[in-house]
């Protein structure tokens, strides 16, 4: 009962976690461990694996994907999507729990919808630093480590959730103690945007 309920958290706040960098990620992830029989997923996500859900996730990767390499366009892109991955963290982690009782679900959805803001935040924030380069490829490289991560992390979820929840613990550490910078760098690009509409 005890493993059970540490791998529903572990994919909870994975899932959460995850989607704060990709949700189109996280989804897929997800929806094709379930349709391969690599994963068992709570009855609340059995949705995931359903091909029409899968074709939607793996569109909007794409297309997330594309606008992400792109300087500026990748800081308008994070600003829409922050009211697409918070909530759909906090939705996935309920999911993910629900299955242990609805009082851990609801826990679970208010820490998937936090860290979801939190990976969010840190994404926003480093990729509003790296456009001050002018060359492409940090944007690119950016891009795809943070895809890498968020799939990576969410498989290390699924495989080892003791490790997992240790390495976010850590996350969350440090999340705390840069949220003042994350805050400002995230606003950066909007700011240097203005004083060149006011230059003008």
């Amino acid at each position: 009962m005890a493993s059970t309920t540490l791998a529903a958290l572990a994919i909870a706040l994975g899932a959460g976690w995850a989607s704060g960098l990709n949700v189109y990620a996280a989804v897929l992830v997800l929806g094709v461990g379930q349709w391969l029989g690599l994963i068992a997923l709570p009855h609340d996500l059995l949705v995931l694996g359903g091909l029409p859900v899968l074709a939607a996730a793996a569109l909007l990767f794409a297309l997330n994907f594309l606008a992400d390499k792109i300087p500026y366009v990748d800081s308008l892109n994070d600003l829409l999507h922050t009211v697409v991955r918070i909530p759909a963290g906090a939705l996935l982690a309920f999911g993910a729990a629900d299955q242990v009782s609805p009082e851990v679900a609801v826990i679970a959805a208010l820490l998937g919808g936090t860290l979801a803001a939190g990976s969010h935040l840190a994404k926003t924030g480093s990729r509003a630093v790296i456009n001050t380069s002018p060359e492409p490829f940090s944007n690119i490289a950016a891009s795809l480590a943070t895809d890498a991560l968020a799939i990576g992390g969410l498989v290390l979820a699924l495989t080892h959730p003791i490790t997992f929840l240790c390495l976010l613990a850590l996350f969350v550490a440090g999340l705390v103690w840069l949220l003042p910078r994350l805050v400002r760098l995230a606003l950066l690009p909007f700011r240097r945007l203005r004083a060149r509409r006011q230059g003008s």
